[in-house]
């Protein structure tokens, strides 16, 4: 298993090197169109290879994915939260009320009823 991981990696990483060569051309990147900067008087443009803006974006895509995802699962954390919360209590609960019941039989029995 841990060779096909490997294989994988190394596959990914040839062809993100490949697409990496293949689009080594400059594009100029511009924070607002051009009306907009004139009309604001606010110019800011870099100029980068095609393939930092394909991998900026993919990199963009997982992190609003993940960020969407954790939001979303809100609900299940915490209600996991409260059926914790409420088998931690129960727990408690259990073992006063075992205790009590407990308290006036022999050591020896006692411990046989809890391993049971």
């Amino acid at each position: 298993m841990r060779y096909i991981r490997y294989a994988f990696w190394g596959a990914l990483a040839v062809v993100l090197i490949a697409i990496a060569l293949a689009n080594r051309d400059l594009v100029a990147l511009h924070l607002l169109p051009a009306d907009l900067a004139a009309l604001l008087e606010f110019q800011w443009s870099v100029s980068v290879p095609v393939f930092l803006v394909f991998f900026a974006g993919i990199v963009a895509g997982l992190l609003i994915g993940f960020v969407w995802e954790w939001l979303r699962e809100h609900k299940h954390r915490a209600a996991a939260s409260e059926n914790r919360a409420e088998v931690r209590k129960l727990s408690r609960e259990l073992r006063k009320t075992q205790a009590e019941r407990d308290k006036d039989k022999d050591e020896v029995l006692a411990i046989l009823d809890q391993s049971a």
